[in-house]
């Protein structure tokens, strides 16, 4: 019994006994595209972004404590930026992720500026303060604004700046809503 092949081999010999460019199977298999929508061409999804920074958590008697984050970006979403906690960090010891607008970040970096529970203001010429409300309580974290900065460029490299969109599922969903009126 030491001639004979194993399964997978005989079968890969046969396979290829069957790549006759003649045979209606082998040409079949030369000639298949994936199926695509003339008017929707698939366009590779950029990376998502994700950056480490270090930032200080101010506390109510203005002590920093040394906090490390994680700041993301993805074009999946892409008028938001998030900034990841961990869980340390909360009231509620758990992993923190607050999301925010990415234009909120850029104009916080060079004036005060907010909306609802995110606020942002230049602290110097070398620091941002981010702060976060919620009905559990408020934070303070500054970062460098070096590291926020970089983090924005990158994040137009993503998705540029004004080449954001809603996307093709919010679009057709809008575009039925609105067909009847």
């Amino acid at each position: 019994m030491a001639s004979e092949h194993p399964k997978g081999l005989n079968r890969m010999k046969k396979s290829k006994r069957l790549k006759d460019p003649k045979d209606p199977k082998h040409q079949t298999c030369l000639n298949w595209r994936p199926l695509m929508h003339p008017a929707q061409p698939t366009m590779p999804t950029p990376p998502a972004l994700e950056q480490r920074a270090r930032a200080r958590l101010i506390t109510p008697d203005y002590d920093e404590v040394p906090v490390r984050t994680t700041l993301r970006y993805t074009p999946d979403d892409p008028f938001a930026v998030h900034i990841d906690f961990p869980a340390g960090v909360s009231a509620d010891d758990v992993n923190v992720t607050w999301a925010f607008a990415r234009a909120l970040l850029a104009e916080g970096l060079d004036r005060p500026t907010g909306i609802g529970d995110v606020h942002l203001w230049p602290h110097g010429s070398a620091h941002t303060v981010v702060e976060l409300r919620s009905p559990h309580g408020m934070a303070m974290i500054r970062f460098d604004t070096s590291t926020l900065r970089r983090f924005l460029r990158r994040s137009y490299v993503v998705v540029a700046l004004g080449g954001e969109t809603l996307g093709p599922a919010f679009e057709g969903g809008l575009a039925s809503l609105l067909d009847g009126v």
